[in-house]
């Protein structure tokens, strides 16, 4: 039992120490109801619990808007309309200030956007009482620089890195076929893209080697079951034949 006890602590040592980092970009919109479903149901469950050792996620919030250069300033015409187009810039500026604090060694800069990005997609799609909810998911996720955030947001800052996240959707895709869409290394397939929106686990699973995490054996087990019924009745069909 002891021998039993120490091999499951250094499987899980190797699997938390050398864990594989699977590259995934995320293009979405703040305000995109089928962005938010696949970030809250399927993106923040396994980022945050099942392989938070084995993502490095880049999100990008554009999407399919547009926007035009007029000298120093910029215009953007978003998706789901003027609020979206706040809100990118409020997600832009997240990612581009939150940090991580030596004070919450617990809370990682990727885990701490996480956080922020998923309460924003919850709250944000019907924006309660009519205000922003940009400072209450600061508060509830324990980030102190909503001020920074905001002035971000408010300010050519915001505009200009609003505008990179554009440049780089339109540098992957122009126009963005779907919303949300997803790639994993760097590469963009239809089909996995697909399958990623409806089973991020299970599609992230595909990209991992070694060492492979106990979940990943999991979902791989139960797509066996699940293929079980089937072929029971292939082979009665075959014994029915030789019978």
């Amino acid at each position: 039992m002891a021998y039993k006890t120490i091999g499951l602590f250094l499987a899980f040592v190797v699997a938390t120490t050398f864990a594989v980092k699977v590259p995934v970009t995320i293009y979405y919109e703040a305000l995109c109801p089928d962005s938010a479903k696949f970030i809250n149901e399927q993106v923040y469950p396994v980022a945050k619990n099942d392989l938070k050792n084995n993502l490095d996620i880049t999100w990008v919030p554009f999407g399919k808007s547009t926007y035009q250069s007029q000298g120093a300033d910029v215009n953007f015409r978003c998706h789901h309309g003027p609020n979206e187009c706040y809100a990118n810039k409020v997600h832009a500026c997240a990612i581009e200030h939150i940090q991580a604090s030596s004070y919450q060694v617990e809370y990682t800069r990727d885990s701490l956007i996480l956080e922020f990005i998923n309460c924003m997609m919850k709250v944000g799609k019907n924006f309660p009482d009519n205000v922003y909810p940009g400072e209450r998911c600061a508060r509830e996720n324990r980030i102190s620089i909503w001020e920074n955030i905001q002035q971000c947001a408010n300010s050519t800052e915001g505009s200009a890195l609003l505008k990179k996240h554009g440049e780089a959707t339109n540098m992957f895709m122009n126009p963005l076929i779907t919303v949300p869409t997803v790639t994993f290394q760097q590469q963009y397939d239809a089909g996995t893209n697909a399958r990623a929106v409806s089973n991020f686990l299970g599609t992230t699973c595909g990209f991992i080697s070694y060492p492979k995490p106990m979940i990943c054996s999991a979902q791989n087990a139960a797509v066996s079951l699940s293929q079980l019924p089937l072929f029971a009745v292939l082979v009665l069909g075959l014994l029915s034949k030789l019978f």
